[in-house]
C-alpha cells in the first residue's frame, strides 16, 4: 500500500506540473465564454436537472469549479478519454480556445463576495474516514475537498452524491465503447474500492460545505 501511494504521489506531481504548464499557455475570456455556453445551459443551467445515461443522476454543478479542470475535462471528452456520447458530441465542436473561455466563465460564476474560507473538512463516520485515508483523497483534492493541490484537479466538496458515485464508477469501467473514463490516477484509486465503498465516499464528500453551485440562466429562472 505504501509503495502504491508513493508511486501515485510521484505521478500526481508530474501530471499537475505538466497540465499547469499547458494551462498557462492559453488564457480564457469569461465574456467570450458567456456567448459559447448555449449547449451547456440545457443541463448545467437547471437546478436539479438529471441525466439518464448510463443511469439517472443529477448533472454536476460546474459554476465555481476550477477553470483548468473544466477545460481538461472537455478536452478529455473530445479526445475520447472520457466516454460519454452527449459530452463528446458537445466537446467535439469546441476549439481549445472555446474550452478555455467556457471554463473561465463557469469558474467566475461561482465567485461570491465575503465567501467563508473553507478549512479542513469535518470527519465523516468511521467508514468514511478509513476510505478517505485509503484513497489518499486529500493529497489531490485538499483537506477541504474544495482547494485541490493543482487547478486542473476538481473541487468536489458539496457536489451531488449521485453524480460523484457515477463518476467514480466510470473510472472502474474498462472496454465499454460509450462509457468510462481513462485516468491513471483516478483509475488506480477507484479500483481499490467496491461499489458500496464508492457510494459511501460519494455521500461523505457530498455532505461537505463547498463552493460549487448551479447558476440558472435567465430563460430557466
Amino acid at each position: 500500500m505504501y509503495k502504491f501511494l508513493t508511486s501515485m504521489s510521484v505521478l500526481i506531481v508530474a501530471c499537475a506540473t505538466a497540465c499547469s504548464a499547458i494551462a498557462q499557455d492559453l488564457k480564457g475570456d469569461a465574456k467570450a465564454g458567456e456567448k459559447k455556453i448555449t449547449l451547456c445551459i440545457g443541463c448545467h443551467g437547471i437546478k436539479g436537472y438529471q441525466a439518464s445515461f448510463p443511469e439517472v443522476y443529477k448533472v454536476p454543478m460546474i459554476a465555481g469549479q476550477t477553470a483548468s479542470y473544466i477545460a481538461s475535462a472537455l478536452s478529455a471528452y473530445k479526445k475520447g478519454e472520457r466516454k460519454h456520447p452527449t459530452m463528446r458530441g458537445i466537446a467535439a465542436g469546441l476549439s481549445e480556445q472555446d474550452m478555455a473561455d467556457v471554463a473561465v466563465y463557469y469558474e467566475a460564476q461561482g465567485r461570491t463576495q465575503n465567501a467563508p474560507v473553507l478549512g479542513k473538512a469535518a470527519d465523516g463516520n468511521a467508514q468514511a474516514v478509513e476510505l478517505v485515508k485509503k484513497g489518499a483523497c486529500v493529497s489531490c483534492h485538499g483537506e477541504s475537498f474544495s482547494k485541490p493541490i493543482a487547478p486542473n484537479y476538481p473541487r468536489i466538496a458539496g457536489q451531488h452524491a449521485d453524480y460523484l458515485f457515477v463518476a467514480l464508477k466510470s473510472y472502474k469501467t474498462e472496454g465499454h465503447s460509450t462509457w468510462g473514463r481513462s485516468n491513471p490516477i483516478m483509475g488506480g484509486v477507484a479500483k481499490q474500492f467496491s461499489l458500496a465503498e464508492l457510494k459511501e465516499l460519494a455521500n461523505y464528500v457530498s455532505s461537505l460545505p463547498g463552493e460549487l453551485k448551479t447558476v440558472p440562466q435567465s430563460k430557466f429562472r
